[in-house]
């Protein structure tokens, strides 16, 4: 492909985006050298500078705002290479970050949107995610033919407004996740079948059926989306939220119970949050 691509951060969302455009021969970095490498597509660089220098696509699928400034920050960083690239933020970060970095990016003559994925990376290797874009739209179309191979690309407005919408995703992830929990566990509590019980509560939130497991058979690995991240992603959302007039108490009562969760089994699945119960 003519389109030469930069990934930083191979986590479970990053190595999936990496094997879905493993077409491009992307170049890989991650903190963790030895996690860039077991992916299996494009080369791996030893720093996020190396990583963007050639690259005219950069996609950042980090852990968290802390991540991302760490890979952008000092001599190494992506931001001692950056030149003209279109920078594409994947993180749940929140939107904060993203004004620290435009400047700095613009200074330099590349461009930055905002692209957080509402999907398992298993719905991204399959091109079927949703991807929340917020940026000028000149660069968003630099960046959608990349984006549009791994999912439906909507464009929701200027930069941050992706971020700020995959706070929201996230907090219905955390309510309806919980709620499940609660509602399965209640339903063997007053001597109801449990197939019976999570029969009617995929009829009523089909997405659920991808977690099955952990409802029904207390098995809540292997992880698709841990526990301390959907509690990190919970705090950007509920700090969000308290900055406008906004009124999130459900919101705020499911953070303390994924939070309760988490302290538990940090590193499982969401599913995990039925232990609370």
């Amino acid at each position: 492909m003519s389109t030469r691509i930069a990934i930083l951060g191979t986590g479970r969302m990053g190595s999936a985006l990496a094997r879905r455009l493993a077409e491009y021969e992307p170049t890989l970095w991650n903190r963790t050298r030895a996690r860039a490498e077991q992916v299996g597509a494009g080369r791996v660089a030893a720093t996020p500078a190396d990583a963007v220098r050639d690259a005219d696509v950069v996609l950042i699928s980090l852990t968290g705002a802390a991540a991302v400034r760490a890979a952008f920050g000092g001599p190494e960083g992506a931001l001692a290479a950056a030149a003209g690239q279109i920078f594409v933020e994947m993180s749940t970060s929140g939107p904060a970050v993203l004004e620290e970095l435009r400047p700095q990016l613009i200074a330099t003559g590349s461009a930055l949107i905002d692209a957080p994925i509402v999907g398992a990376p298993t719905v991204v290797l399959r091109g079927a995610a949703a991807i929340l874009v917020g940026g000028a739209p000149a660069d968003v179309e630099r960046a959608r033919p990349v984006l549009e191979k791994c999912g439906e690309v909507r464009h929701t407005g200027p930069l941050g407004s992706g971020a700020c919408l995959k706070l929201v995703a996230n907090s219905m992830l955390g309510v309806l996740t919980t709620a499940a929990a609660e509602l399965q566990t209640a339903g063997l509590a007053v001597g109801l079948d449990g197939k019976d019980v999570f029969w009617v509560l995929t009829r009523l939130a089909p997405s659920l059926e991808m977690r099955r497991a952990g409802y029904m058979d207390g098995r809540h690995e292997p992880t698709l989306f841990a526990v301390r991240d959907l509690l990190k992603d919970l705090d950007l959302a509920l700090e969000l939220f308290h900055r406008s007039t906004a009124q999130a108490p459900l919101t705020a009562l499911v953070r303390e119970l994924v939070g309760e969760a988490a302290a538990k089994g940090p590193d499982l699945d969401i599913t995990a949050v039925i232990t609370r119960y």
